[in-house]
C-alpha cells in the first residue's frame, strides 16, 4: 500500500482530549503524521517516524484537521451584489431576496449551477475545507429541488433538502398549500439525494407549526434533521430543533435563558446521546449588520458550538473559514482555541461525523498545513492566505 509521510510539523492540532498539551485541540509539537489508504496509520513524535513511500515537509509549519462547513447554500445562480450594497448602505435585512435567487435559479441549467458548485468548492478546498454541506432551497419546485441536490450530491455526501426555505411567490397567501407540497412530491423526489432535512423557522418564512410537520415527515422518510432558527429574532426554532433531537440548530443570533439550556442540556447525562449543537455564522451577521451571536455565553453554559460560513449569494457571501475563525474570536468572544475546535470538530458533531475534524489513527487524513507555526495566526493574521497545503483523503488538493 502507499503511504504518505507529514513530518517537520511545528504544532500537530488533534482535538483529540489527552492527546497532547492540555485543552481541545490536542496539540503535539514536533509530531509526524502517517498516511495509509487516506486514514491516518500513525501519529508520534518525528524522530520515531516510520519509512514512507512519499514525504511533505511542513516546513514547520502547523497542522490542523481540514475545517467542517455544516452549513452552506452552493447551489444557485446569480448574485445579490446590489442587496449587499443597499445594506451597507443602511437597508435592513428581512431574508426577502431569497426569491430573487430562486428566480435566477429555476432559469439556470445544469451545466451553470454545477460550475457554481464547483466554484464555490474550490474556493473553500484552497482555504482548508475539506468537508462541507449543501442544501438546496433555491428551486422550491419539485424538480428543481430534486435537481439541485442531485448536483449538490456530485460534490459532497452532506446534502440538506431545504425547499422550506421561503414560501415562493406562486403560493403568496397559501403557506399551507406549499408545506402540503414539501411533506409531499417535493420530499418524496429530494428524498434519495439528501441526508438531511432543513426549515427555515422564522418571521416570514416557516412557523413553528410548520416546521415541525416538514422535519417529522423527514425524519420519517429517513432524513437528519437540522434546522435554520433565531437569526432574525427570538423565536420557538431553538427549542423544537432540540425537541425533534436534530444534530443542529444554525444561527442562534438571538437566544433566551430557555434556549441556551435547552442547547446546553441537550445531550444525555450520562453521554449515550448527541448533543444539539448551537451552529454560528458569523459570515451572515458581518454581511448583514447585524447584531454577532453571544458565543461566550452558550460555552459557558456548557453547549456544543460549531462555526460555518452560510455561504450563500445574499447574506453570506463568503466560502472562507479562516474568515469565520476571525470574526468569532474578534466579534464573538471566542478563544482561538474554541474558534479552531468549532470549525473543525464542533462542525463534524453538528454532522454527526466522528472521521473528520480530528487527526487520529483511523480518521480521514483530511488535513491542512498552515504557512505559520501555529493555529493562533488564523485569528492573529486575518485575511492573510495562511493555507500552504490541503489534503483530502491524504491526496493533495492544493499548494499555495
Amino acid at each position: 500500500m502507499s503511504s504518505l509521510l507529514v513530518d517537520n510539523i511545528a504544532e500537530l492540532v488533534t482535538n483529540v482530549p489527552g492527546a497532547g498539551e492540555d485543552g481541545p485541540l490536542g496539540i503535539r509539537r514536533g509530531a509526524a503524521l502517517l498516511v495509509e489508504e487516506g486514514r491516518v496509520a500513525w501519529i508520534g513524535p518525528g524522530r520515531y517516524a516510520p519509512a514512507a513511500d512519499r514525504r511533505i515537509d511542513a516546513e514547520g509549519g502547523a497542522v490542523l484537521p481540514g475545517f467542517v462547513d455544516s452549513h452552506a447554500h452552493l447551489v444557485f445562480a446569480g448574485d445579490r451584489a446590489a442587496e449587499f450594497a443597499a445594506r451597507m448602505a443602511g437597508e435592513p435585512y428581512t431574508g426577502g431576496g431569497i426569491r430573487t435567487t430562486v428566480g435566477a435559479t429555476r432559469a439556470a441549467s445544469d451545466d451553470e449551477l454545477r460550475a457554481t458548485v464547483q466554484r464555490l468548492r474550490g474556493e473553500a478546498v484552497r482555504q482548508g475545507t475539506t468537508t462541507m454541506e449543501i442544501k438546496s432551497g433555491y428551486g422550491l419546485t419539485v424538480a428543481d429541488e430534486a435537481r439541485s441536490l442531485r448536483i449538490a450530491a456530485e460534490f459532497t455526501a452532506e446534502t440538506t433538502f431545504l425547499g422550506a426555505h421561503v414560501v415562493p411567490a406562486e403560493y403568496a397567501g397559501r403557506a399551507d398549500d406549499y408545506v402540503g407540497l414539501v411533506c409531499g412530491p417535493m420530499l418524496t423526489a429530494a428524498a434519495p439525494y439528501a441526508r438531511w432535512v432543513d426549515v427555515f423557522c422564522e418571521r416570514g418564512a416557516f412557523d413553528a407549526d410548520h416546521a415541525r410537520a416538514i422535519l417529522t415527515v423527514g425524519q420519517a422518510a429517513g432524513l437528519g434533521v437540522r434546522l435554520h432558527a433565531n437569526q432574525l429574532g427570538p423565536g420557538p426554532g431553538v427549542r423544537l430543533g432540540v425537541e425533534l433531537g436534530a444534530a443542529s440548530v444554525d444561527h442562534c443570533t438571538h437566544l433566551s435563558d430557555a434556549d441556551v439550556e435547552a442547547l446546553a442540556t441537550s445531550a444525555t447525562p450520562d453521554g449515550s446521546g448527541a448533543a444539539t449543537v448551537a451552529t454560528l455564522l458569523p459570515g451572515a451577521e458581518f454581511s448583514t449588520r447585524s447584531p454577532y451571536p453571544d458565543a461566550r455565553r452558550l460555552l459557558d453554559a456548557g453547549a456544543t458550538v460549531a462555526l460555518a460560513t452560510d455561504c450563500n449569494p445574499g447574506s453570506s457571501y463568503t466560502s472562507s473559514m479562516p474568515f469565520c475563525v476571525a470574526l468569532a474570536v474578534r466579534e464573538m468572544r471566542m478563544t482561538p482555541a474554541e474558534a479552531v475546535w468549532a470549525a473543525t470538530a464542533g462542525g463534524a458533531r453538528a454532522l454527526r461525523r466522528d472521521d473528520v475534524g480530528v487527526l487520529r489513527p483511523g480518521a480521514r487524513a483530511d488535513l491542512m498545513i498552515l504557512d505559520a507555526p501555529s493555529h493562533l495566526h488564523l485569528a492573529y493574521r486575518p485575511g492573510v492566505p495562511l493555507i500552504r497545503q490541503v489534503l483530502h483523503n491524504g491526496v493533495p488538493q492544493c499548494r499555495l
